[in-house]
């Protein structure tokens, strides 16, 4: 007699899920640091899909790198645990699992259009509360901060309209409340 089951389905393992996490990593500021971050995610075959990075205590010449990826709940796990274990990292958060946070992103887009064009793209721009920070006969230039899906969602409005260029800074987050990373 086989051991083996009758229903073919249940040797298929279900998928496991892969979600998106930001985390935010406290490192010194010195030569190299982020060279080693990255290379920590390319080496492994790891993902970045948005990252920032600025000085955020000139005194203790630390920064804060906010780095967006995805991943299954191990690789995910597994990016957190070899992170904290360079040795210019201070702190490493996931602000996904740790409580609630705040992330916003900044987005300059270009928009070339005359005429209804200009005039509906004027229009959108005004409902989603965006600033025209350059203007000429033929284009605006949009300055937008905000969640990643509301640029997501601009960006998709723009584009019948005469989308020419983006640039995006990548996610700004930090926890709510008073307590620090």
């Amino acid at each position: 007699m086989s051991n083996r089951p009758k229903d073919p389905q249940a040797l298929v393992k279900p998928p496991i899920e892969t979600r998106t996490h930001t985390m935010t990593v406290l490192v010194d500021n010195e030569p190299g640091v982020l060279a080693r971050v990255i290379g920590l995610f390319s080496g492994r075959g790891y993902n970045i899909e948005s990252l920032t990075v600025a000085e955020v205590d000139a005194a203790a010449r630390l920064s804060r790198i906010t780095v967006v990826t995805s991943g299954t709940p191990m690789v995910i796990e597994q990016i957190k645990a070899q992170l904290a274990r360079l040795v210019p990292v201070h702190n490493v958060r996931d602000l996904t699992v740790d409580g609630p946070s705040v992330e916003r992103e900044l987005a300059l887009i270009k928009v070339r259009g005359t005429g209804e064009k200009r005039v509906e793209a004027l229009r959108i721009a005004e409902i989603f509360r965006v600033r025209v920070v350059d203007t000429t006969i033929e284009s605006f230039v949009f300055e937008m901060t905000g969640a990643t899906d509301q640029i997501d969602t601009f960006i998709g409005l723009m584009a019948p309209l005469g989308l020419v260029e983006i640039t995006r800074t990548g996610v700004a987050a930090i926890t709510r409340g008073p307590e620090a990373m």
